[in-house]
């Protein structure tokens, strides 16, 4: 994503926060005792979107829509060149009917390392875990894209063997469903929080126009159990497997 397509943001030093005032603009919170305005107060009031940039990261680039709870996160572009068939898809959503949606549609299209692996949110992804340590978000969502050939190791029954975690459920065109790493869901949500993976089938316009829908309905989400109602009544059987595999590998929901 090229700078320049991004205007009227400010750089944030490595040692900033995000709530400080003048990283935020278009944002009319109060101001609090010594002048500045956090990032909570941000929320109390009306503004149609921020942005926040990392200097250290010149590529990354936050978009705040709304105000107030529930707050959902959305990150795409988390590594390699994932980004040609997710970041498009987050810099096109508009601003949620209710409560905050945060953007971030590239992180990184440097090296491939797996989300999977805990350096990864330590080094490459360290950006995700400020915003998650910002916003205190209930709703995470991460996009990523696969090959075709490389289906199997993602929805195979075997997956949880082999590698560790739950096998994705398989939706439509493509788009495959399942959580995040769970590193991060252990260590950074409540178990009421909803945290979603999905992967989309490289260069599938199908998969993006899908993907794209469902974002649309977890952008008026308001909590996980909505969701899970709404996979119920839309897909019972890939809920179903879900729920199943949440209990096996976290324990009751």
């Amino acid at each position: 994503m090229n700078t320049d397509r991004r205007e009227n943001s400010d750089g944030i030093g490595n040692s900033d926060r995000i709530e400080n005032s003048e990283t935020i603009e278009n944002s009319k919170g109060k101001g609090n005792s010594n002048g500045k305005e956090s990032f909570e107060d941000s929320f109390s009031g009306k503004h149609e979107s921020t942005e926040m940039r990392q200097d250290s990261c010149p590529d990354f680039v936050m978009k705040v829509y709304g105000c107030g709870r529930p707050v959902r996160l959305f990150v795409a572009g988390l590594h390699g060149d994932e980004w040609k068939d997710t970041t498009e898809l987050l810099k096109r959503i508009k601003p949620p009917k209710t409560g905050t949606l945060a953007l971030i549609p590239l992180v990184d299209n440097g090296k491939y390392i797996s989300t999977l692996n805990p350096d990864y949110y330590l080094g490459t992804g360290k950006n995700i875990i400020k915003a998650i340590e910002e916003l205190k978000p209930e709703i995470y969502v991460e996009l990523h894209s696969y090959s075709s050939k490389n289906l199997e190791k993602l929805a195979g029954k075997n997956r949880l063997e082999l590698i560790g975690v739950p096998a994705y459920s398989v939706l439509k065109e493509g788009v495959l469903l399942g959580s995040v790493s769970p590193w991060v869901r252990r260590k950074y949500f409540p178990k009421e929080f909803l945290c979603l993976s999905f992967e989309l089938r490289k260069r599938s316009a199908e998969s993006r126009e899908f993907t794209a829908r469902m974002l649309e309905v977890l952008k008026e989400i308001q909590s996980r159990d909505e969701f899970i109602e709404y996979m119920k009544k839309e897909f019972p059987a890939q809920a179903k497997k879900a729920i199943e595999d949440y209990r096996q590998f976290y324990g009751e929901i």
